[in-house]
């Protein structure tokens, strides 16, 4: 029977690939996303301003129905999850890395 490695949660998580990071914020509505990418901004000194992107729900039609995204390149994979996790809880949010 095959042996699993060890399981760590996304805050814990230091990337070994050369290839940059990019983390999201997924928010409720353009207020926030706005707000939280200003906020990122200034609480990161962030070299460039983070995109904005408005993202359909699938299978949803309804505008009400949409997320929106902060997205932040990271390509040293030098931002403090955690910090940036807070940042998009403190905009009822969450964050996602890819």
């Amino acid at each position: 029977m095959p042996h699993n490695g060890r399981v760590t949660s996304a805050s814990s998580y230091v990337s070994t690939s050369s290839e940059p990071l990019r983390h999201l914020l997924v928010l409720p509505d353009r207020d926030a996303a706005e707000e939280a990418a200003d906020e990122a901004g200034r609480r990161f000194g962030l070299d460039e301003d983070p995109q904005i992107v408005r993202e359909a729900l699938a299978g949803e039609d309804d505008a009400e129905d949409a997320q929106w995204l902060v997205v932040l390149e990271d390509p040293d994979g030098d931002l403090d999850v955690a910090a940036l996790r807070e940042l998009a809880d403190e905009y009822d949010g969450w964050l996602e890395v890819e």
